[in-house]
């Protein structure tokens, strides 16, 4: 009787468990991929070029005509240019292509 009001043996961890458990589960479901994230859109930031086509984060479609330390040149329309911060880029649509140059150095230090 004395053992069953005291609620077991491993009665008095079984809440530390189910906490450390919720942690767990937290971080791997909620902390981790939102730090993922963000690790991927800083990369995708910082290696923006002229000529990328972006989205920003108000839905706004435009080619980079300039980048700078914190901000972005865009060319929204012909002849129409606007700055934008970088984390304002929401994604890259499509890439600027590599000079024909830089790739053919690139497949030749492949090769060696």
């Amino acid at each position: 009787m004395l053992y069953a009001a005291e609620g077991g043996g491993a009665g008095g961890f079984t809440p530390i468990l189910m906490i450390a458990l919720l942690f767990g589960v937290m971080y791997f479901m909620m902390i981790r991929p939102q730090q993922k994230r963000r690790r991927e859109a800083e990369a995708m930031q910082t290696g923006l070029s002229v000529g990328d086509e972006v989205v920003t984060i108000g839905g706004l479609y435009g080619t980079v005509t300039g980048v700078e330390d914190d901000s972005v040149l865009l060319e929204i329309a012909p002849g129409v240019q606007t700055r934008y911060a970088r984390p304002a880029i929401a994604r890259v649509v499509t890439k600027a292509e590599q000079p024909v140059e830089s790739a053919a150095e690139e497949t030749d230090a492949v090769k060696d």
